[in-house]
């Protein structure tokens, strides 16, 4: 690998004489962790309904063997031998190489820097639910937020850890009352069924785990703040106590939940059973009003400590010049990146008023491709310095450690096929965007070596993998095509089949379903759409917000009817108030479409 002879010194600080230096507790770390990795038992709520309630729990216990203990032990071992600024962006740099290093580096920062947003999102969400607010104010208080973390974080990760104590402590105080108050109200089996009816294992295993491996997804993140702290070995200390610590608090309030409440086939973060449905249920309503703050707290700690995180990847890079040098310029009070802190401000600012389902999706794909190089290069160290000094190691041989991270490897590559095409082609995408991103900043900087001649190594590497995702996503656009092509056919025989010409149709995609659909204006004015997939099993979503069920019930059997008539083989309908949908598909499990019509009809 090219630049082999630049190594830091084993067990060594960063060489960034700049940094403030911070005391910073095991405990403290053990609490910043945990908000990077879960900060509660937040998203598990969907994950039940598809993969079912017994498979939910045996994921959550089983899948962190193959998955998050692996990573947990491997980032203690890496981050206690390398305990360095920038962290995993090191570790795969000494094992692996300045280009791969910077592959790693990159992906995983970026990812972070598009993700992060989210959090935000998702706690001004959830105060929207609590406090009505116009569009002008939620976007004031995003922005609001963004600024006050940002600024904390430019104080320092003293304050960012004394605050994600503070969250954490809150955060798991509520899942803990709500756990006692769901074992003492348990009235039902958590684990059935075991799967949904009519399910098959493997399809339900698909469906929960690349959930499962998002909510365990996390223990290097603390490794990129190790150059400001004076005992960077209470970094893997942390790690280690995390690991289990995170295992108990997804499996134990989802276990009470679902054992005092059950209806596991209503649960989701969106309308359904939430765990802060399951709180309010429980003998005490304003416990339900605590839960929503609590999922407040829950996103903001989220957001704070991955500012801390992400914003140390192009600090890093930057000091090895290769990232613009203003990334590397530190504040000369506190001692941070604050540039670095203050970019990832400004873009989260940007997003933050947008929708970006497809590029958080995308930014998993990058994230699996930088655990893949993480683990590679701990085998890659364990191989080429044997003697480095390890004071965490994990407790196998070269041959052990291999096997170990066979597994991890395996599930995060199978991950990056689970979210279809749409999003494979724009991981593709993404990932090319690392390669081609080291070849103009080291040609402008230099790197590591001084040096702004690209190394041969380094360039075949580079072509290797731009060929590699050009082939994927030409592939993968092949299949696009067909797909499209099959969508709009089965959509125009339907159209032709059933629906009326005096009716307004049009095909298009959807993104968030990345399904292609045939949107309907009937002969009343109300707007649906009748999704396809594969074997034209679809459904049918009414476009308009309706203020009650008893409103959604009216249009719902309306359409139905209208599409009964119309000879439109109808199977079954969900006509829930929190999703507003019924479905329809060319099979019938009812004796007859007027059947399932009159159904609606009667439930309201």
């Amino acid at each position: 690998m090219e630049n082999e002879g630049i190594k830091s010194a084993p067990g060594g600080a960063s060489g960034s004489p700049g940094l403030k230096k911070h005391n910073i507790s095991t405990l403290t770390v053990f609490f910043m962790i945990f908000c990077m990795v879960s900060a509660g038992a937040y998203g598990i709520e969907d994950m039940i309904p598809a993969a079912g309630p017994g498979l939910t729990l045996v994921l959550l216990a089983v899948l962190p063997f193959f998955w998050s203990i692996p990573q947990g032990l491997v980032a203690a071992e890496l981050g206690s031998a390398i305990p360095e600024e920038g962290g995993y962006y090191k570790w795969i740099q000494r094992g692996l190489g300045e280009f791969w290093g910077f592959q790693g580096g990159w992906w995983r920062t970026l990812s972070i820097y598009i993700d992060s947003t989210l959090y935000i999102v998702l706690a001004v969400g959830y105060l929207s639910a609590l406090i009505e607010m116009s569009d002008t104010m939620v976007f004031i208080i995003k922005a609001a937020l963004i600024l006050i973390f940002t600024y904390i974080n430019i104080r320092g990760i003293s304050d960012v850890g004394r605050l994600s104590s503070y969250f954490s402590i809150f955060v798991m105080a509520a899942f803990l009352i709500m756990t006692v108050l769901g074992f003492v109200n348990w009235n039902t089996n958590p684990f059935v069924p075991f799967i949904p009816e009519g399910q098959s294992l493997v399809s339900s295993i698909g469906l929960g785990i690349a959930i499962c491996m998002w909510m365990y997804a996390g223990y290097e993140s603390m490794s990129t703040m190790a150059g400001e702290m004076k005992n960077p070995q209470v970094i893997p200390k942390a790690t280690i106590l995390s690991v289990p610590a995170i295992m108990l608090l997804y499996i134990l309030p989802t276990m009470a939940g679902l054992a005092s409440v059950g209806n596991w086939d209503q649960w989701s973060t969106e309308g359904g059973i939430s765990f802060a449905t399951v709180a309010s249920s429980l003998g005490i309503p304003a416990f339900g009003i605590i839960f929503g703050i609590a999922a407040i707290v829950s996103n903001m700690s989220l957001y704070s400590t991955y500012l801390a995180s992400g914003s140390r990847g192009f600090y890093s890079m930057a000091e090895d010049k290769l990232c613009p040098k203003f990334f590397a310029d530190i504040h000369p009070k506190h001692g941070t990146p604050y540039k670095a802190i203050i970019s990832m401000a400004i873009i989260n600012i940007i997003l933050c008023n947008y929708g970006f389902d497809v590029l958080v999706v995308i930014d998993v794909f990058l994230l699996m491709f930088a655990y893949i190089l993480i683990y590679i290069a701990a085998i890659a160290l364990r191989i080429k310095e044997p003697n480095l000094k390890r004071p965490f190691k994990v407790p196998f041989g070269t041959k052990g450690l291999i096997v170990f991270c066979a597994a991890p490897i395996i599930l995060a590559a199978v991950a990056l096929f689970t979210n279809g095409i749409i999003y494979f082609i724009g991981g593709c995408l993404g990932v090319l965007s690392g390669p081609i991103a080291y070849f103009i900043f080291k040609h402008k900087y230099g790197g590591m070596d001084h040096n702004k001649a690209i190394p041969k190594e380094a360039k075949t590497a580079g072509i290797i993998l731009c060929g590699v995702m050009a082939i994927c996503i030409a592939v993968s656009g092949v299949m696009l095509v067909g797909d499209r092509n099959e969508a709009h056919s089965a959509l125009n025989d339907f159209n032709n089949q059933y629906l009326s010409s005096a009716v307004e149709t049009d095909i298009y995609f959807d993104w968030g379903d990345e399904l292609y659909a045939l949107s309907v204006v009937d002969q009343n004015g109300v707007e649906y759409s009748i999704y396809y997939d594969d074997d034209f099993y679809g459904s049918v979503e009414l476009a308009d917000y309706y203020e009650s069920p008893e409103a959604f019930a009216a249009d719902a059997y309306a359409e139905l009817s209208y599409l009964a008539n119309s000879g439109v083989p109808l199977a079954w309908v969900d006509i829930s108030s929190g999703q507003y949908l019924c479905y329809g598909a060319e099979y019938d499990s009812y004796h007859s479409a007027a059947d399932m019509v009159e159904d609606v009809r009667k439930s309201y």
